[in-house]
Parts: structure tokens; C-alpha cells; sequence
């Protein structure tokens, strides 16, 4: 308001109402209407009526409470209480004690000052602060007495009205003491008694509204039923909702609904469950559905961001509104202090505006600080709804992308579009109302600067849009550097991905050295982006903090030039307005990058949101009683790739009726696999018709095991019925594995089942498969990864007996499974070349003979060990009759007793020594996730700070930014001495010098700020990389089980998303925490050098500002962890759907997922919002804290005397105020922010010292170049076990394998085949024996040495994306020629000579384009390149048929001669072919012998085994 204005308005009122001449003031108009003895009346008649009104009642109710009792003689209920005082209970009794001792001390130091002074005594003042201590000490005890005596959780009403009504009157009285203490030109200590009556009467006006104690009772009557025994069906008592759903008015404006949860984290770490869930209309699925809603109605070609927005426009509109409010109410200081100086300069003149603009001040800052707070936590709750909206919709889309789809957008990029894209998608959410916001709050800028300075003001203006041109370029190059480091993301963490997946085969092969200097690779080329990515930031960097500096210059030395005359009042509103102008200058390039980053994050989800999905009509449901069929294609053409002219599947006719059980065989990439996706409807339909009748349920070939319990993996989302369930367990044979776990069926399964052996996995999903009851059953190949003896029982048990009456289709490779299938289809290359029963199959000499063939030639070459006369026993003579039949049966039978019976026996043993053991495990393999509680340690920012160069840096930039402060400081100060206070008056230097030695001051201060920044950026690049290299080195060398145990999507959020803290954010929110309180402390310093009294304030409310942020931190620090920690779930789980989708989609069980996502999100966001929450909450109470020093700088300034302040320095003090606020708000923001952002560089160092393998090298223990020469294995009582507290898995085995000699190990699952061969390789090391190799003990050289010279071929054959020849030979150290060779040995040279790229044939991610069985020859090809004297084979030929088996074992035969050749396989023919055979149990060697010797021995379970075998596979003859 105008000068003018406001002393005509003050004129008015004085004459027209109250009768007072022009030259009566606010002062004398106090005085008349009440002298000093009115005054102390007043307040002593008010006390007193306030003090018989709560005596009197108090007495009347204790009276008629002793006549009651007195009469009554009825016992009540005995009740325990247990109180529980409030925060808020305690400091309201404490003020009102401090306010009872400050009125008794100033009772006492009153007369004793007046005596010291010899001057009359002033009876009406003593009076009143004698009378006003006795009061409030007996409002002290009323409130004491009424809180925990009579058990109110409010403050009485008639406490809460007094209280308001003593502000308002302690406000009024100091404000006429303060006009006295201008007059008298000195300051009494009854001021500062006032002025501190007033702090705590403001804190229980604010205790008023609030109303509540903060305290709470636990009562419990002695009758009632504890607590602890209420229903656990009982869900509202259960459900934890938000107090924000309930909150008060008052309460959402002050965030006080946030209180507690603060009191509970302030008590104890928090956990998840301590925080509440959001409202429903703020969970994930209300907000899905109304975004699905709105693209529905708007249709699939409308703007996603338009709809993400309409998803919540009614907060997005209000944010708007808020943001408006605040940028407005930001310029009221700028403005206004123009006419504050001239009232300071000026204070007999303009007294009163001076004091009406002090209160203009605060209402504009209260204002401004409620419309920014809340708009902020309603910024990010929208920020919210928009990444739960994206990351449903993508997971939705994950779940329904087809084959071709897929194919194009691998799992790491589909991730991506999740944590990525959605991120940046999020992170416009910020920036929407800048659109208009950033020019609106330029304009207000300019509009004051011409009204201040006039045509020089548009000097300014051309500076302003100068600096945004120069701005631009480099907020471009940022963009473009941005965008480039996100590529090189995405390829890293792609990278990652397939590495941690496959990082026991990594050790195995000794390649993960090789694979980590490929990731470092890809982190150089991100580095070099991030480099200049720095370099462009510190350009922008400077540009932001020098902005002001250069308007101003150019401002005032146009000014000098055209002659506008400048004021200390025109210099500090240019100068506040500048302060603000800087952040909209900077912000519009930065919002035109994140308008383009957003977009082009838009365009990516947008189109994959576009993709192709799985064709709903692929397959058509028909109703049981509509047909007798199963399962009808008719005419079926079908093609995963739809874009080229080779067909997958062509001319398929299949009828396969209700109950029949289906087999279908064939050669590797033949098709077999594919044919099952027709029927689930999961390859495109060229044409024909697919039906199916009935529900489905799918066992697919690669297992699909879930992170979770056993259990439910088998449950799969059904309701546990146990009859039911132990008879799923007991068909998949099953139990007896539940009884090695150390919790059963509630063990925890570690990532993709990494915990599980193959055969374990693959009887999970077919448990999972029978536990659904379904009408119709796939299964892919079920039989490869078990032993013979399970794969009989499984076949006997689900196929013939569960299954028998269901519609079953199994691929298999196993011939002797073909018997029992009522229609057997043969597939060559994408067509049934054969379909009928066994026998006519067999009798028309087509490729069906061949796989039988190569079945009878495997078995013969165990017939040729046998004895004759037990041979001639089992097979039945040509033209016998049917009697002979029946007795070939009963041989049968007998013999399957006999070997069940040997199972049986080792399994007894087995389970008696594990339920021995199974008390000592005591923990699941995967834990939840570990996180530090507690305030991040100063050893964790040390070791931050500390990691470039030492530190060494860190010195000069905190100088640099003290130089900053000084020169910014100095120049404002220059600026204000050397300017005239009016126009009228003489300045002190002449204009020239004036602008010189500001322009002087200006580039000395630009200086600083950019050899700040540059060092910044160099300490922040330097620390990004060491981080890196430690943490991924650690993690390389870390042993394998700590990989079974923890997840990888725990480890992929630290080197994605921590790692990116580090990378970009955490350099300079350092960085922003050092010169924010470089910069508090100059604020203060200026505005303590005018007015020392301003530490009488500043020192409690400093104090209180730090007990805030202490308060909240705890809980702010944990919240922050557990956003950490519920990040990972969301990322792991959406990756294992997308790896499961078929599997998923086949159980019908996509809402269910989608479920889950949605309930894993809403973890997230309730952490998040409580967290925002907390933050608000801190920031309103800082800055009102901040707002009252501000404003008392005010009033004490216009109240001291002229002589004693300067008006320049004055001003100067409260243009540095206007920013006091801010600069104070944004420290504790930076520092909570700071604070929670290190938990990314905790959770990097708790993986940079995670336990380590042995030496890769050990260069005085190195074996020699030729070593292993022979090949002997020789193990000496060989103990191991998997923790210190688990038992022993082997137990001291003793044994030989001869060099050049071919070694078969059998056993049943849980013997300890595994570990034998991880000890070999020292997966695991032995805690006793050792293991010797030509003469070397392996625990004496370096793991590289020893892994490097043995090769393995996995059970579960690994692909990495790229291409056959980096497949093959992914170190590179093969010529072409070479690999062809090893292709052409291991059955694959046709294979990928047919294609049109050769060994550059496209593998993708996991080798999904290629079968199981062309995956297993592959790493067939790897051994066959590397040539090392001993080999293992680990169930290497289980996914490939019969006649490639031979074809495999034959090549292994002529390659690997003279190479020792470990092979554990299920097929018997595979360890038959060995020179010897190893049988294990419980950790022992049952037998070691050759094959020939050991069958001679009937009773030896080998002799068992095979005879089961070949009982089995005779039934294929005797069908």
C-alpha cells in the first residue's frame, strides 16, 4: 500500500472517529484511550474473572462428586491404566510454569529496579505481574490436574478460549510498551519478559487449535477381554488408514495428521508396517482403472499425457491456483521495501505504515508459505498417481505383448519403460505449471523494476533473455548428454541383467573377469557422456548463480548511463527482485529439457503401450456340452515371426477327444514346443481354427519358479485344501524333498528357484499344474530333468493315475513314456509327419523308427553288460501265448518292487539324518532385504567425500564458496553505502567508481562460483567412478552364495537407481548443503550486525529449528530406506512375470498378477507419501519459525532508536531477511535431503564389502601352462557343507578318478552330485580333505587357474544375447574356421548355415529364438573349442532327444579321448558307456566301481537302478 494512502486512511480514522488533531499518532491514541494504570487493570481484572471462572466450577464439581460418592455404595469396575503423556501435554505445562517463574521473576526485579534508581515505584505494574504469576501457576495446576486426573484427551475449552484471548492481548500491550521504549530510547527487561510471553503464548494458541494432548490412555478393565484377543477376522481393527483421511481442517493445513507416525518413528526404526495406507481413492487400482477408463473413452489415439492428467485434474488445477498464490505473494517484499526503507529513514514521520507493513510482510509469507508447502505435497501426490497409472499399464501390457512383440522389446528394456521413462513421465509433473508460471513470475519481476527504475529497467530485460539464449545451448547439450547417458544405461543395465542371471555359469567357466571388464566397457562409454554431462552442468551452474550478478550490473550501469537516479530503497528492491528473478531465468531452458526428455519418454511408452498383443482370437472356448473334443485345429498355419515366408507350424488338423492322453516326439527343432503354444495360443494364427474345451493348465519346458514359499508356487493362488495337496506332493514324489528344507513347504525359494535343483523345479510346476484341477494339460518335455526312478513314479502317478481321467498332451524325448498315449504325433520340421498308436507308428519304417531305434541302441548297450540268463528272463519269446504275457507282467512288477524298495531304503536313511539336522537351520536361504537403521554414520559421508583424490578438492571448493558469500555480500553492501537514501540527497562517490567497483566485486564473485562448480563436478565424477569399480569388483568377486540368497533386483536397484544418486545428484546436493549454510550464516551475520537483539530470537528459534529437524529425521531417514526397499520388490516382480507371462497367461491368472503389482506399488507409494508428508510438515514449521524472526527484525528495527541503526544497513538487513525463510527452509531440505540420499551410498558400501572368494590368481602357487596334463582327480575325505550351522552335505568321501577314464555319478536328489562337482570347481569350498588334480592340491593356486583349465556343460543351458559366434566363443579367441568345426561336431552346422546371417544369426535375450535342446548343443560347441583335459557333464543331454543323445555321447567318445569325462545324467545308457560308476547317498559313497562289476552284483543299488530302467523301457516292447 502506498505511503500516501496510508496516511490519508490513518488521518480519517483519527479525525473523523476519535476526535484527534492531524498530529496525533498511533501512540498518544493509545495513551488516551488507555493510560498506563488502565492497562494494569485490565489485565488484572481479565486474570482474575479467567481464575474464579475455573476455581468455582472446580469446587461445585468436587462438592457434588463427594455427595455422590458419599451416597452411592455400588463398586465399579477396577480398571489398569497406563498413561501415556503427548509432546504437545508436556511443553503446554512447561509454558505455562516458565510463564508463572518469568511473571514472579519481574515481580522481584521490578522494586529492586526502581529502588536502585531512587525513583518512585510503579504499584500497578507490580501489581500486575504478582497477580499474573499466581495465575499462571494455578492455570498450571488446573491444567496438570484436569489432563491426567480426569483423564481428558482434549485441553478444556474454557483453557483453549483464554489462551487465544491472552495472544491477542500480550500482542496489544507489547505493542504499546514498544511505542513507550521508542520514546524512552532504551530497552527494559519487562520488553523482553513481553516479548518471551508472547513466544509461549503463541505455542499454546497453537495447542488451542489443535485442541488434543497428544496423550493416550490404555485402559483396560479386569472384566473385558484383552486385546491381544480379538478376532484376527476382525479387519477394521486391523486396517491402518492415513490420518490424512480424517484430518481436520486445521490439521491437513499444518500437517499436523503427519504427528503420528513422527512419535512412532521417533520411538523406534519404523517398518513397513508401522506406516499407514493411503486412502483408496489414492491406491494404484482406483487410479488404473479411472486411466484405463479415460483411454477408453477417448480412444487408443489420444495424448497419454493428456489422459495421465485428467486422471487427477482436480489437484492439478488446484496446484495450479496454489502455484499462482505463491509466485504473487513471492514479489510482496520486493515491492514493498522500498517504502519500508523510506519508514525507517523516516521513522517519526511514517511509524505506524512502517508497523502495517511489517504485518503486510508476514501475511504475504504465511501465505506464501502455506501455498508453496501444500503445493509441493500435492505435486508429488500427483507425481504418484501418475508412475502407479504408467507402471500398471505397462505391466498390463507386459503380461498381453505377443511373440513378435516380445522378441522386439526384451525384459531389461521393458523394465526400463517402468523405473526409466515413468521417472521422467513423473518428473514433468514438476514442471506442468511452469509452462505459464516461469513467464509469469518474469513479467512480475520486470514490472517492479520498471516501476523502480524505469526505461533502464529494460536493460534488464535484454540481460534476462541474453542469459537464457546463452542458457539454452547448454541446457540443450545437457539433454543431449542426458539422453546419451540413459542409452548407455539401459545397455549397462541390460548387461547386468543377463550377468547376474547367469553368474554361476560365469564361475564356472571362469568368464566373470572377462564379463566385468564388458561392463566396464559400457560404464567408460557412460562415463565419457556423464563427463560432459558434468561440463555442460557446470556451465549452467554458473549461469544460474552469476544471472543476478549480470542483470544487475547491466541494470544499474544502464541506470548510471541514462541517469536514472538510484536509492538505497530502488538498490534492495532490484536486488530482492533479482534474487527471485534467478530461478525463473534458469528454469525455462530447464523446462524446455524436461518438456523434450518427458516427450520423448512419452513417445517410448506410447509405443510399446501400442505394441502388437497376443491375438484374442487365436484360440476359441467352447462349452463342455457342445462337443466331445478337447482340443480341435483345423487347418492350422501358424508362425511366430508373421513378417517372413517361413512358416513354424503349417497344415495342422489335430482332434484330440476328452480324456486322451496325447504324446508328441520329434527331433530337436522339430516344432514340438511351438505345437503347445498353438493350443495356449501364444504363436500367431496365420489361419485355421483352434478350439479348446475346458480349463487348461501348462508345465513348460525351461521352469518358471517364483521368489517365495514352496507353497505357493504349488498354490499358484488357489485355496490350500491339505487332502488335495498332500496328494499332489505325494504323485510328484515330492515329500521326501519337503523334508530336506529346513521349514517344509514355507522354505523360501531364492531367485528363478536358484535354491532348487532341475529336477525340484520341474516337479514344483508340475505340482503347481496338478494342484488346479484343470480339464486340460500341457506339459513341455516334464520328464528330462528327473531321475529314472521319479520320471517312472511321475508318469505312473499324475500322466496314469491323477491325470488319467483328464485331456493330457506331453512332449517328451523319451521313448519308453510313448506306450501308455492313446495318439502319439510325430513332428519334423513344423509338421506331423506321423500320428497313430505306438505300434502302427512303428510298423511303417518312416523318422518314428529312428528315434525308437536309437532307444533300442541305448538300451542295447546295457543289455551287452547284463548277464544272458536275466536277460532271457525279461524278454518274452516271439508267438508266446497270452500266459507268457501274464508272467512277463508279474517279472515286471516284481522287479519295479525290488528297486522301489532299494529308493525306499536310501531315502529312509536319508530322511532319518536330515530330520537329524534339520533343527540346526535355522534361517531361509533369502532374507528380507538388509538396511542400516539409524542415522547414516559419518563414516559413510567420510568415505564419500574422501573418495576423489582423497578429499584433497574439498577445501578449496568450501573456500570458494565463503569468498562467494563475502564478495556477494560486499557488493550489496557497496551498493547500499554508496547510494544516497533520497533522491535529494549528495551520494558519496561518484556514479563511475560506483558502477566499477561493483562490476569489480561482481567477476571477482562469478570467479568463485565457477571454479567451484567445475571442482564440484570433478569431485562428483571422480566419486561416481570409484563407487562403480568397488562396488561391481565386490560383487564380481563375491561367493556364489550370495548370489543364491539375494536377489538380483536388489542388486540391480543399487547399480541402477543408487548408482544414478551418485552419478548426478548426490555431488550437488553436497555441494547445495555447504553454501546454503554459507549462506544462512551471511544472512544472519547482516542482519545481526544491524540489530544484535536479533539473537535474542534467533538463538531459541534456531535451537527449535534443530529439535524440528532431529524430530523428524529419524523418521524421514527410515522412510526414505523403506522407499528403497519397496522399490526392488516392484522391479523384481514385474521382471519375473514378464520371464513367466506364458506360463501366467495359460492358468488364466493375469488378474491376480495384476494384483499383486498393484499392491507391491501401493507399498511404495504409502512410504512415499508419508514421507512427503514428513518433509512438509518440517518445512510449515521452519518457516513460520523463520518468518517470526524475520517479521521481529522488523518490528525491532522501526522500534530502536535512529541513533542506533543505520536505514542503509537496515535495509540491507531485511532484503537479506525477505530470503531468510527460503535460504533457512532450504537448508534442513538440503540436509534431510542430503541425509536420505546417502542411504544410496550405504547401501553401494554395504555391497563393496560383501564376503569375497579366494585369489583368482595366486602368482607364487601357479600351476604350469600344460597342468592338468593326465587328469587325475584324487579326493581325499572330502566334508562339506553350505553354512557353518548346516550339517554336512558330503562326509568325508574318498576316491580316484583315473586320468583319461570316463566317470558316471548317480544318486537320487540331495545326495550331494552337485556339491561333489561345486567343490570340484570351488563353488564351495571343503571345510575338510581336499581335492587333488595331477598332483596340485586345488586350494593351493588361484580360482581362474583351476576353473580355466576344466570345462563344464550346465544342466540348464545359458545363452547370452548377441549372436552365435559370441554364443559360442564368448571370449573371443577362436577363429572362424574353428568355431564352424565345433558347430558342425556338436549337430548345430546345418542348423545355422541355413540361416541367412551364419554366425552372426541373431540370439536374443535368454536364446528364446532358439529350442532347449539347440541352446544344450551350443554349450556342446563352447567344450568342444576349449579341448580341456577333464570335462563335466551335467545332465547335458536331458533336453534333446534320443538319437541326438547318441549322437552327443558318440562325439564326446571321439573328442575327449583321452580327456577324464564326469558325467551325472538320468538317462542310465548316458553312465553305463563309463569306464566307472560312482553311486551316492547322504553325502556317502554307496559304490565305485566299473558298470560291468557292479551289475554283476544284483543287490547294489546301481544293479537297481538299471534294472528299473530297463524295466521301464521294455514296456515299449511289451506294449
Amino acid at each position: 500500500m502506498p505511503i500516501a494512502a496510508k496516511n490519508l486512511m490513518e488521518s480519517i480514522w483519527a479525525k473523523q472517529l476519535l476526535g484527534l488533531g492531524e498530529d496525533k499518532h498511533w501512540g498518544e491514541l493509545a495513551d488516551n484511550i488507555f493510560g498506563v494504570y488502565m492497562r494494569h487493570v485490565l489485565a488484572i481484572g481479565l486474570q482474575m474473572v479467567f481464575v474464579v471462572s475455573l476455581i468455582l466450577p472446580f469446587f461445585l464439581k468436587r462438592c457434588r462428586f463427594c455427595t455422590q460418592r458419599a451416597k452411592s455404595s455400588v463398586l465399579k469396575p477396577t480398571y489398569s491404566e497406563k498413561l501415556q503423556y503427548g509432546i504437545t501435554h508436556k511443553l503446554a505445562i512447561l509454558s505455562c510454569v516458565s510463564l508463572s517463574v518469568l511473571y514472579c521473576i519481574l515481580g522481584i526485579w521490578s522494586p529492586l529496579y526502581w529502588w536502585l534508581r531512587a525513583r518512585p515505584k510503579d504499584i500497578g505494574a507490580e501489581g500486575e505481574y504478582v497477580f499474573q504469576a499466581m495465575a499462571w501457576a494455578i492455570i498450571s495446576a488446573y491444567a496438570y490436574y484436569s489432563l491426567t486426573k480426569e483423564s481428558n484427551e482434549k485441553f478444556p475449552l474454557l483453557l483453549r478460549l483464554w489462551w487465544i484471548l491472552l495472544l491477542i492481548l500480550y500482542a496489544f500491550f507489547l505493542f504499546l510498551n514498544i511505542h513507550e521504549m521508542r520514546e524512552q530510547n532504551h530497552i527494559t527487561f519487562s520488553i523482553v519478559v513481553e516479548i518471551l510471553a508472547l513466544l509461549l503464548s503463541a505455542f499454546l494458541s497453537y495447542a488451542s487449535f489443535c485442541g488434543r494432548t497428544g496423550e493416550s490412555f490404555l485402559t483396560q478393565s479386569i472384566e473385558e477381554p484383552l486385546l491381544n484377543d480379538i478376532p484376527e477376522n476382525n479387519e477394521n481393527l486391523k486396517t491402518k488408514v492415513t490420518p490424512y483421511a480424517t484430518a481436520s481442517f486445521l490439521s491437513r493445513m499444518s500437517f499436523a495428521w503427519m504427528k503420528p507416525l513422527l512419535d512412532v518413528g521417533h520411538k523406534k526404526p519404523l517398518d513397513i508396517d508401522d506406516v499407514p495406507e493411503v486412502v483408496d481413492v489414492h491406491k494404484a487400482d482406483h487410479v488404473y482403472h479411472k486411466f484405463r477408463n479415460q483411454l477408453n473413452a477417448k480412444g487408443s489415439g489420444s495424448s497419454i499425457a493428456k489422459m495421465l492428467f485428467l486422471v487427477d485434474l482436480k489437484d492439478v488445477l488446484f496446484t495450479g491456483l496454489l502455484l499462482l498464490i505463491t509466485s504473487c505473494t513471492s514479489y510482496v517484499g520486493p515491492y514493498f521495501i522500498d517504502n519500508f526503507v523510506q519508514c525507517l529513514a523516516k521513522k517519526e514521520q511514517f511509524a505506524s505504515e512502517g508497523i502495517i507493513l511489517a504485518c503486510v510482510f508476514l501475511l504475504a509469507k504465511l501465505v506464501n508459505s502455506l501455498s508453496q508447502r501444500h503445493c509441493t505435497f500435492i505435486t508429488v501426490h500427483i507425481c504418484i498417481c501418475v508412475r502407479a497409472a504408467l507402471t500398471a499399464a505397462l505391466y498390463k501390457k507386459g503380461l498381453m505383448l505377443s511373440g513378435q512383440s516380445r522378441q522386439d522389446h526384451t525384459s531389461g528394456e521393458i523394465i526400463n519403460y517402468m523405473s526409466v521413462d515413468a521417472q521422467h513421465i513423473e518428473e514433468f509433473s514438476w514442471y506442468v505449471h511452469d509452462i505459464w508460471a516461469v513467464p509469469l513470475q518474469i513479467l512480475l519481476a520486470l514490472v517492479i523494476l520498471y516501476q523502480n527504475l524505469g526505461l533502464a529497467s529494460l536493460a534488464g530485460v535484454a540481460a534476462t533473455v541474453l542469459i537464457m539464449m546463452a542458457n539454452y545451448p547448454l541446457v540443450k547439450m545437457e539433454q543431449k548428454y542426458d539422453k546419451n547417458i540413459m542409452e548407455e544405461k539401459d545397455k549397462r543395465m541390460k548387461a547386468t541383467s543377463e550377468t547376474l542371471k547367469n553368474m554361476r555359469i560365469l564361475k564356472l567357466q571362469a568368464w566373470e573377469s572377462r564379463f566385468l571388464m564388458k561392463l566396464e566397457t559400457l560404464r567408460a562409454e557412460e562415463c565419457s557422456w556423464l563427463k560432459k554431462y558434468f561440463y555442460a552442468l557446470s556451465g549452467t551452474t554458473f549461469i544460474f548463480w552469476a544471472a543476478p550478478t549480470f542483470v544487475s550490473v547491466v541494470t544499474f550501469g544502464t541506470c548510471i548511463i541514462l541517469g536514472v537516479p538510484l536509492t538505497t530503497g530502488k538498490i534492495f528492491s532490484a536486488l530482492a527482485t533479482f534474487q527471485i528473478l534467478q530461478e525463473p531465468i534458469n528454469g525455462l531452458p530447464n523446462l524446455i529439457s524436461v518438456i523434450a526428455q518427458s516427450k520423448v519418454s512419452l513417445d517410448r511408452v506410447d509405443n510399446f503401450l501400442k505394441q502388437e498383443e497376443l491375438q484374442q482370437d487365436a484360440v476359441e472356448k467352447v462349452s463342455k456340452d457342445s462337443t466331445d473334443y478337447a482340443i480341435e485345429i483345423q487347418e492350422g498355419i501358424f508362425s511366430w515371426d508373421p513378417t517372413v515366408p517361413t512358416l513354424t507350424i503349417r497344415g495342422l488338423d489335430v482332434h484330440i477327444k476328452r480324456g486322451m492322453k496325447v504324446a508328441v516326439c520329434g527331433t530337436v527343432g522339430s516344432g514340438k514346443s511351438s505345437f503347445l503354444s498353438c493350443i495356449l495360443g501364444e504363436i500367431p494364427k496365420m489361419s485355421g481354427v483352434v478350439k479348446i474345451s475346458g480349463t487348461k493348465a501348462y508345465v513348460s519346458q525351461t521352469p518358471w519358479i517364483q521368489s517365495g514359499k514352496i507353497r505357493d508356487n504349488i498354490l499358484f493362488g488357489k485355496e490350500w485344501e491339505k487332502t488335495r495337496y498332500e496328494s499332489v506332493l505325494q504323485a510328484c514324489a515330492f515329500k521326501k524333498d519337503l523334508e530336506l528344507f529346513p521349514y517344509g513347504d514355507q522354505t523360501e525359494i531364492g531367485e528363478r528357484g536358484i535354491n532348487l535343483s532341475g529336477g525340484q523345479k520341474q516337479r514344483i510346476q508340475i505340482a503347481r499344474a496338478l494342484y488346479q484341477d484343470a480339464d486340460i494339460y500341457l506339459f513341455d518335455d516334464p520328464f528330462s530333468a528327473v531321475d529314472a526312478h521319479t520320471g517312472t513314479h511321475i508318469f505312473q502317478e499324475c500322466l496314469l493315475g491323477i491325470l488319467g481321467s483328464k485331456t493330457v498332451v506331453y512332449v517328451t524325448h523319451q521313448v519308453e513314456f510313448l506306450f501308455a498315449a492313446d495318439l502319439i504325433l510325430v513332428m519334423r520340421d513344423g509338421e506331423i509327419t506321423q500320428a497313430g498308436k505306438y505300434e502302427d507308428i512303428l510298423q511303417s519304417n518312416t523318422h518314428f523308427d529312428e528315434l525308437v531305434g536309437a532307444h533300442k541302441k541305448a538300451l542295447k548297450s546295457i543289455d551287452d553288460m547284463e548277464n544272458s540268463e536275466i536277460l532271457s528272463s525279461q524278454v518274452p519269446v516271439e508267438g508266446s501265448s497270452m500266459d507268457n504275457e501274464t508272467s512277463v507282467e508279474d517279472v515286471n512288477h516284481e522287479q519295479l518292487q525290488e528297486a522301489e524298495k532299494a529308493h525306499e531304503e536310501i531315502e529312509s536313511k536319508d530322511q532319518r539324518e536330515n530330520e537329524k539336522d534339520k533343527e540346526d537351520r535355522s534361517s531361509q536361504l533369502v532374507q528380507e532385504e538388509e538396511r542400516e537403521k539409524g542415522r547414516v554414520t559419518m563414516w559413510v559421508y567420510w568415505s564419500y567425500i574422501t573418495a576423489a583424490y582423497k578429499g584433497a578438492l574439498i577445501p578449496i571448493i568450501l573456500l570458494a564458496d565463503i569468498a562467494y558469500q563475502l564478495l556477494q555480500i560486499g557488493s550489496n553492501y557497496w551498493m547500499a553505502w554508496a547510494t544516497p537514501l533520497t533522491e535529494e540527497q549528495r551520494p558519496p562517490v561518484t556514479k563511475s567508481f560506483l558502477i566499477l567497483v561493483y562490476i569489480t566485486l561482481a567477476l571477482c564473485s562469478s570467479l568463485c562460483i565457477l571454479m567451484r562448480t567445475i571442482l564440484l563436478c570433478l569431485t562428483g565424477f571422480e566419486s561416481a567412478k570409484q563407487f562403480f569399480s568397488k562396488m561391481h569388483s565386490c560383487i564380481f568377486r563375491a561367493t556364489m552364495s550370495f548370489f543364491d540368497a539375494t536377489p538380483s533386483g536388489r542388486i540391480l536397484n543399487r547399480a541402477s537407481n543408487d548408482q544414478s544418486q551418485v552419478d548426478q545428484a548426490i555431488p550437488f546436493q553436497l555441494g547445495s548443503v555447504a553454501f546454503t549454510f554459507i549462506e544462512l550464516f551471511g544472512t544472519i551475520a547482516v542482519m545481526s550486525q544491524v540489530a544484535w537483539q536479533v539473537f535474542i530470537m534467533f538463538i531459541p528459534l534456531l535451537a527449535i529449528c534443530i529439535w524440528y529437524q532431529q524430530y523428524y529425521i529419524v523418521t524421514s531417514r527410515e522412510l526414505s530406506r523403506l522407499i528403497g526397499v519397496c522399490k526392488a520388490p516392484i522391479i523384481q516382480h514385474f521382471a519375473e512375470s514378464i520371464s513367466g507371462a506364458a506360463t501366467i497367461r495359460s492358468f488364466d491368472q493375469e488378474t491376480p498378477f495384476m494384483n499383486t503389482n498393484l499392491h507391491l506399488f501401493d507399498g511404495y507409494s504409502k512410504t512415499r507419501f508419508h514421507k512427503t508428508g514428513g518433509t512438509q510438515w518440517l518445512c510449515f514449521r521452519l518457516d513460520l519459525l523463520s518468518n517470526l524472526i524475520f517479521v521481529f527484525t522488523m518490528v525491532l528495527l522501526l522500534c530502536l532508536p535512529e541513533s542506533v541503526i543505520n536505514p542503509t544497513t537496515a535495509g540491507l538487513a531485511i532484503t537479506y531477511g525477505l530470503t531468510l525463510n527460503v535460504t533457512q527452509t532450504l537448508l534442513i531440505w538440503h540436509l534431510n535431503n542430503l541425509e536420505n540420499n546417502m542411504v544410496s551410498v550405504e547401501r553401494i558400501v554395504q555391497y563393496s564389502r560383501i564376503p569375497s572368494e579366494p585369489p583368482l590368481i595366486i602368482d607364487s602357487c601357479g600351476p604350469n601352462s600344460c597342468w592338468p596334463s593326465r587328469g587325475t582327480i584324487d579326493i581325499f575325505d572330502l566334508q562339506v557343507r553350505y553354512g557353518p550351522h548346516l550339517p554336512l552335505v558330503l562326509k568325508g568321501i574318498s576316491c580316484t578318478f583315473p586320468g583319461g577314464k570316463k566317470v558316471g555319478i548317480v544318486g537320487r536328489t540331495g545326495c550331494g552330485k552337485s556339491t561333489l562337482i561345486q567343490s570340484l570347481f570351488r563353488i564351495v569350498d571343503p571345510v575338510g580333505g581336499r581335492i587333488v588334480i595331477d598332483g596340485v592340491d586345488i586350494l593351493t593356486i588361484g580360482l581362474h587357474d583351476l576353473r580355466s583349465r576344466l570345462s563344464i556343460i550346465p544342466q540348464d543351458p545359458t545363452m547370452f544375447e548377441g549372436t552365435i559366434r559370441n554364443n559360442i566363443d564368448p571370449l573371443g579367441d577362436y577363429s572362424d574356421d574353428q568355431i564352424w568345426k565345433a558347430l558342425e561336431k556338436c549337430q548345430l552346422g546345418e542348423i545355422v548355415q541355413s540361416k541367412e546371417e551364419k554366425l552372426d544369426s541373431l540370439v536374443i535375450e535368454n536364446g528364446e529364438n532358439w529350442s532347449m535342446g539347440q541352446r544344450q548343443l551350443v554349450c556342446l560347441g563352447r567344450v568342444l573349442l576349449k579341448q580341456s583335459r577333464i570335462l563335466v557333464l551335467d545332465e547335458a543331454t536331458a533336453s534333446v532327444d534320443t538319437a541326438t543323445d547318441g549322437l552327443i555321447q558318440q562325439t564326446i567318445r571321439n573328442q575327449f579321448t583321452d580327456c577324464t569325462v564326469i558325467t551325472i545324467a538320468h538317462r542310465i545308457p548316458s553312465v553305463c558307456d563309463s569306464d566307472l560308476v560312482l553311486v551316492l547317498s547322504d553325502g556317502n559313497i554307496v559304490e565305485y566301481d566299473s558298470p560291468t562289476k557292479l551289475l554283476e552284483n544284483k543287490s547294489s543299488s546301481f544293479a537297481k537302478l538299471v534294472s528299473e530302467y530297463t524295466v521301464r523301457s521294455t514296456n515299449v516292447d511289451g506294449k
